[in-house]
């Protein structure tokens, strides 16, 4: 933090009282709470906080073009660093376009603090200018939602709302102030709001349950007896930075590993007992993996449809199914489960690795190298035009597997987690559980401001590279060096897929004709862009993007008709897969 900023915000701490608005409440409270920088957007109703904010120049603050850059952004940051990320916005319109942020959030377990203004406590229910309900509007889809009508219960609200988000199962928690609140002053005793000594405690949350012995004991039994066991690792992993804790475990154990989309880089990708991501767009070996174990054992993964596909057909020959996560909700949700171990995932790891006792699985082992060797991820490569696997093979080979990778939703997602192999947690930031177009970019730049020393990739389509590219003013401003590639096929590509091969061919209203010259538009913002449409001029392009300081954005131009494989389709079971030119025999 700041040093300016902890500063004036330990000024207050001191004994006696001092008096502020509710607006440099706020700000004081973000301050104490580490928060490097909030995404935003101004109105009418948020102007007391903004006009807080010239009292605190200090205060970093970036100016989104859009409400839904400005959570996607907040996002992108809390996911890359494991910090709470912040976005403020006005009320009404302001604050409902947060709506498919919060959601993207939710979904995926992202500790976001969410600050919206709303119209004054005197006009509440007439339906004011600019008046929307967005705390009942957002009640599905946030941890909490908190309406401050009073406020001398500002501070308070502040120290939970952080914790709410940060702990437990994360994820977003909305503070949506009144305008005139805003404003009132409060007195403000210095340990009321800054002293972050006090534990905060919320009647009824017990955001975490000590592990249980009797079930990690149960876990290492059905281990010992197992013959076939595997590792189902998910985003829960990352979340609760248990990466290392997972690697001991697996180097003791010698139990196979598939990671979920979200777990991606929770266990290296290099090792040689990954088996690559399952699913409905995963790898044979990892498909087969699950199909075929007689024991699984899901860390932080939440068995969702696009992982197990038919339900009913699951993992047949698992005589055992153990769960390990902190929410106990997701427990037997989707799928039975015969062990459950509650609790945080990184504590439950450490716990099972003093007891877990060196074995090893030759056989089993052997037969899912078998299915790696004979079905990798392949594709017809062409001298003759830029095949988007090889772009995402260039990008690994020149950033060393070392770069954040962003991703938009669609084909282009599925081939970054397919041939970009990440070695680090935190290294893929993708939408997975609501697929949010729209997504990649805004969250690359979140991710760059919470990691100033690492290079940022965000990989897009052309369709969502759309919806907000506008957040290119941010980039050229404030030089952020975000590397922006668009792979642009020219159609809405994954939604063609499954018309080609779900709807007989039938292909309706994706042509996306008519979109921009991609590096015309970076050049609009102030962005140099460069563009490829051969093999050659692709490997040119990309190292002169590298070599440029500051944001580039690169245009490669890939064929409409190439498929994402292997594929499960919707109704069939993790065998079923279709391998598209590299079929079984």
């Amino acid at each position: 933090m700041n040093n300016q900023l902890l500063t004036a915000a330990n000024s207050y701490q001191q004994h006696g009282s001092t008096t502020m608005t509710g607006s440099e409440a706020l700000l004081r409270g973000l301050i104490k709470e580490g928060v490097e920088c909030v995404f935003g957007y101004p109105g009418g109703n948020a102007l007391y906080i903004y006009d807080a904010m010239t009292s605190e120049p200090e205060f970093r603050h970036i100016l989104t073009r859009h409400e839904q850059g400005a959570v996607h952004a907040a996002d992108g940051y809390a996911r890359s660093t494991g910090k709470v990320g912040v976005c403020i916005a006005t009320s009404g319109p302001g604050a409902t376009n947060l709506i498919t942020g919060i959601a993207t959030a939710y979904m995926d377990s992202v500790p976001l603090v969410i600050i919206t203004g709303n119209v004054p406590t005197t006009v509440r229910g007439t339906d004011a200018f600019q008046e929307a309900d967005i705390v009942s509007i957002t009640m599905p889809i946030t941890k909490h939602s908190y309406y401050v009508d009073d406020v001398n219960e500002l501070p308070r609200i502040i120290r939970e709302a952080f914790y709410l988000a940060n702990s437990g199962r994360k994820g977003p928690v909305l503070i949506d102030i009144p305008k005139d609140i805003s404003n009132q002053v409060l007195t403000v005793e210095g340990e009321q709001l800054f002293d972050g000594s006090t534990p905060v405690q919320i009647r009824g949350y017990e955001p975490a349950q000590r592990p249980d012995p009797e079930q990690i004991g149960k876990l290492l039994r059905a281990i010992a007896e197992s013959e076939k066991p595997l590792i189902l690792a998910g985003g829960g992993v990352v979340y609760a930075n248990a990466s290392e804790e997972l690697l001991e475990f697996v180097t003791t154990t010698n139990i196979p590993v598939v990671t979920t989309l979200l777990g991606l880089g929770g266990f290296p990708s290099s090792h040689e007992l990954w088996y690559g991501m399952p699913g409905h767009h995963g790898e044979y070996a990892a498909n087969q993996a699950i199909q075929n174990a007689d024991l699984i054992i899901s860390i932080g993964s939440r068995f969702d449809d696009r992982v197990t596909m038919k339900l009913d057909g699951f993992a047949p020959h698992a005589k055992r199914i153990a769960h390990i996560d902190i929410d106990p909700a997701e427990i037997g949700k989707n799928v039975a489960v015969d062990i459950a171990c509650v609790g945080d995932i990184k504590e439950v790891l450490q716990y099972a690795n003093k007891l877990a006792q060196s074995s090893t699985f030759p056989e089993w082992t052997q037969r899912l190298r078998r299915y790696r060797a004979e079905f990798p991820l392949r594709y017809n490569d062409s001298e003759h035009e830029i095949k988007p696997q090889y772009v995402i093979e260039l990008i690994h080979k020149t950033t060393r597997g070392d770069a954040i990778i962003t991703t938009d939703v669609g084909q282009h997602q599925m081939w970054a987690a397919q041939f970009y192999k990440f070695n680090r947690p935190r290294s893929l930031i993708t939408s997975g559980g609501f697929g949010t177009m729209g997504f990649g970019f805004p969250s690359a730049i979140g991710a760059q401001i919470g990691n100033p020393d690492r290079l940022i990739v965000s990989i897009n389509g052309d369709g969502g590279i759309q919806m907000c590219a506008q957040e290119m003013a941010i980039c050229a401003i404030h030089q952020i060096p975000i590397k922006i590639v668009v792979l642009n096929n020219r159609v809405l590509g994954m939604v063609r897929q499954q018309q080609e091969l779900m709807y007989e061919k039938r292909f309706s209203q994706i042509d996306l004709a008519g979109s921009p010259d991609f590096v015309m538009l970076a050049d609009a913002y102030g962005i140099k862009g460069l563009r490829a449409s051969t093999k050659a001029e692709a490997e040119r392009v990309w190292q002169e993007a590298m070599d440029t300081p500051g944001p580039v954005l690169v245009e490669f131009e890939i064929p409409a008709d190439e498929n994402v494989y292997p594929m499960v389709l919707g109704g069939t079971t993790l065998d079923q897969m279709i391998l598209g030119d590299f079929e079984a025999k």
